[in-house]
This record gives C-alpha cells, sequence and structure tokens, in this order.
C-alpha cells in the first residue's frame, strides 16, 4: 500500500519523463509484494496510457500492450472499478478506438460522478469520434469540480484544442498560454501553441514553440506533416479535415517541413 501511495503521488506530479518512470517503477514494486493487487495492476496501466497520450515513451507498443493486459486482470477481478475503466478507456484511445473508448469513460462516470479525469477522457474522444460541440461543457464541468486539480491544464489543453479547431485563435492561444504556464514538460500545448502563433503571424514565437515541442517529445519527433499524419490520431473524416486546415497549416507556417 505504501507503494501504490507513492505511486499515486508521482503520477499527480507534472508530468516528465523522470515522474513517470519513477511513478511505473513504484507500482512495479508493489505487485512484486503483492501480484494480485488489483490497485497496484490498475494504476499501473493509468500511468502506461497516460506516458503513451503525453507523448513520453519511446516503447509505445509495449506500453500498450502490457497496460491492456493489467487492466483486462483488474476488471476481471473489481468489474466496478472506476479507476479500471478509465484505464480501459485509455488503452482504446491508445488502439485509436474512441468509440469503443466512450462507454468506458461513461462506465467510469456512472461509478464516480465526480471522476474528473474520466471527462477528460470522454472529451477527447468526443472530440476524435466527431462530437466536438460536446467537448468544452464537459471540461468546463471538470473544472467546476476540481479547480484546484493538479492536473487541470489537460482541460485548458483539450478546450485550447476545440478553439484552434474552429479557428478561434485568439482563444484558444488564451487557454493553451494558460496550460503551458501550469505544466511547462507537457509538449502537447507547444506544438499547438507553434501553430497557432503562426496561424497569428507570429512565426518568431511559433518557430520557439515548435523548437520546444521537439526537444521535450524525444529525437526525432515532430519532424514533419506526414509523419504527423501517420502517427498522430486525428478522428473521424470530418474532425481529421479540421486539424488539416488549422493545426497542419499553423505548423507549415511555424517552419514543419511537408516530408
Amino acid at each position: 500500500m505504501d507503494y501504490i501511495l507513492r505511486g499515486r503521488s508521482f503520477y499527480l506530479n507534472p508530468p516528465t519523463r523522470e515522474s513517470f518512470a519513477k511513478a511505473i517503477s513504484l507500482f512495479e514494486h508493489a505487485l512484486a509484494l503483492d501480484p494480485q493487487s488489483t490497485e497496484a495492476k490498475t494504476f499501473l496501466a493509468v500511468v502506461l496510457v497516460n506516458r503513451i497520450q503525453n507523448g513520453m515513451t519511446d516503447s509505445a507498443a509495449a506500453d500498450l500492450t502490457r497496460a491492456a493486459d493489467l487492466v483486462d486482470q483488474a476488471l476481471a477481478v473489481s468489474p466496478r472499478s472506476a479507476w479500471a475503466h478509465y484505464a480501459k478507456g485509455g488503452v482504446l484511445r491508445g488502439r485509436k478506438r474512441c468509440e469503443d473508448a466512450i462507454p468506458e469513460y461513461e462506465t467510469a462516470l456512472t461509478l464516480n460522478r465526480n471522476f474528473v479525469a474520466a471527462l477528460t477522457g470522454l472529451g477527447w474522444c468526443k472530440l476524435f469520434a466527431g462530437s466536438i460541440d460536446e467537448v468544452i461543457p464537459l471540461e468546463e464541468k471538470a473544472i467546476r469540480l476540481s479547480p484546484r486539480d493538479p492536473n487541470i491544464a489537460y482541460r485548458y489543453l483539450l478546450i485550447g484544442t476545440v478553439h484552434l479547431l474552429q479557428s478561434r485563435t485568439d482563444e484558444a492561444i488564451a487557454w493553451l498560454e494558460k496550460g503551458r504556464s501550469a505544466m511547462p514538460a507537457q509538449p502537447g500545448f507547444r506544438d499547438r501553441l507553434a501553430a497557432a502563433y503562426a496561424l497569428r503571424g507570429e512565426t518568431e514565437r511559433a518557430a520557439a514553440e515548435l523548437a520546444e515541442a521537439r526537444r521535450l517529445r524525444g529525437e526525432g519527433s515532430l519532424s514533419s506533416i506526414a509523419s504527423l499524419r501517420t502517427t498522430g490520431y486525428w478522428g473521424v473524416p470530418k474532425i481529421r479535415a479540421l486539424f488539416e486546415t488549422t493545426l497542419f497549416v499553423g505548423l507549415r507556417k511555424a517552419g514543419m517541413p511537408e516530408e
């Protein structure tokens, strides 16, 4: 239990490769002491999935496979665990199956209606599934429920992304800058800010944010528009079209090559 609590503490820290690695190590220690611990399996799966979503792993495929196995074991023992359903939603989202992930997040919220992380996971999947107008109200609810949440910046990221996709560039920048201040090591703010600044004509600021996004994501990341298209997940066709006409256009203006 001590290892689980310490692991959860590191999980709540601002996301860095080091904080994810430390949390994983602590949950692994917990499982070494009690291989049947459903809680340790669940939170290890959660951290593995979140490390993938934050772009802070060099072993995404292996992390996803391991998380899927852990969460299936956890749900077999504790089918009413909100955290296990949340982790299952993350696994499905990682497999680009957002429509299948939505019921998992909704189940987590049925079991715990104040589960703000599940609201954010649901928001991302609603976006990728095409229900873009439902996203901001979900994140506004999450912010109201937990206004001092250490991970509130994820709500800002999603709200800023929706504004960017709907060409409300000034609103997008305001939310993304707010999130960057709260969580400076999260690269997702940087590439979106790079695009938004470029769309507003601030090319120097855009280039600086793109360079920082590449540094945070690791060597070889964000190398071209073509690689971004193939490695990222951009949702159903109508949402993918919005990314093409906003994020990708902005990243080109910020200096990202086509190939």
